[in-house]
């Protein structure tokens, strides 16, 4: 596995800021969300994210996604052709700049109207738009990942829209700190998403009395994140490990500059030991394995 952070981690970094300390702390490559603070907008930006790609690529790292805004929970035809149109632009893009994947939203549930749709309806459409770019993201070699998020931050879920989909280029990107707050153990996702799973987003955080959620430096919250990571590799994964530190949203928490380290540090330092758990159990499994 190799590691990335997003750029949602250091609002106030510019391009060079983010490759410097990308270098300096060990990562092999960049998710791109914001761009000079901002959050990227395909027509606005596609100058700005072709030179930003270049230039990273420059220094010897990665781009391992890009972070698109496309969310598919849309009640009307127009809000989802409009999704579809906007994946579209960004599959093009991502196949033009050799990035992997496109990352997108379920979004919320729809709510307030007299005939709020059912979750089957709701199914229906979004496998709809994800239909309409599958065979295009597989002929660019682009991966759509849905994000394990806000209505959608069930595995269970995920998968079930997944089901109606069944597309090599259409997957889930996991944000383990969702699934968790989901009450789903990383087992049962590693389970129902298995090798749909494209993308892993990883931050830790401890769950407060008052409800809320504070971010934590890795292995100091309760983000089982050592047992997510051995779940990955169980399953043969071999993808990207993204740093998602939100800065952008939450500007009270720790500054980029104390966290990437030691988020760098952590991961190099557990994951060459995934491959040796491996081997334990596949020992053990052999000792035991009935006659």
């Amino acid at each position: 596995m190799k590691v990335a952070f997003t750029t949602l981690a250091c609002p106030s970094w510019n391009l060079a800021q983010i490759i410097a300390a990308a270098q300096q702390f060990g990562y092999d490559g960049i998710e791109l969300r914001l761009l000079d603070g901002d959050v990227m907008e395909y027509h606005r930006d596609r100058e700005k994210i072709v030179n930003a790609v270049n230039l990273i690529r420059e220094n010897g790292l990665e781009v391992c996604a890009f972070d698109t805004s496309c969310t598919l929970n849309q009640a009307t035809k127009q809000g989802q052709q409009e999704q579809v149109e906007s994946m579209r632009s960004w599959i093009q893009l991502a196949s033009e700049l050799q990035v992997p994947v496109i990352r997108v939203f379920g979004g919320v549930n729809q709510s307030g109207s007299e005939t709020e749709p059912s979750e089957e309806e709701v199914h229906i459409w979004m496998a709809g738009e994800l239909n309409a770019v599958a065979e295009e993201a597989q002929q660019a070699g682009v991966v759509v990942a849905l994000e394990t998020h806000d209505a959608f931050s069930s595995a269970y879920r995920v998968a079930r829209l997944l089901d109606k989909v069944n597309k090599p280029a259409v997957g889930a990107l996991w944000d383990g700190m969702h699934t968790y707050r989901a009450g789903e153990p990383d087992e049962e996702v590693s389970r129902v998403l298995g090798s749909r799973i494209m993308h892993y987003h990883v931050k830790d955080a401890t769950h407060l009395a008052d409800g809320k959620w504070e971010f934590n430096l890795l292995g100091e919250g309760e983000i089982p994140v050592d047992n997510q990571l051995l779940q990955l590799a169980q399953l043969g994964y071999d993808g990207w490990v993204s740093v998602e530190w939100e800065k952008k949203w939450h500007p009270e928490i720790a500054e980029p500059e104390v966290v990437l380290p030691q988020y760098a540090a952590w991961l190099k330092t557990y994951l060459p030991t995934l491959k040796e758990s491996l081997s334990s159990q596949a020992e053990t499994y052999q000792d035991h394995k009935p006659e």
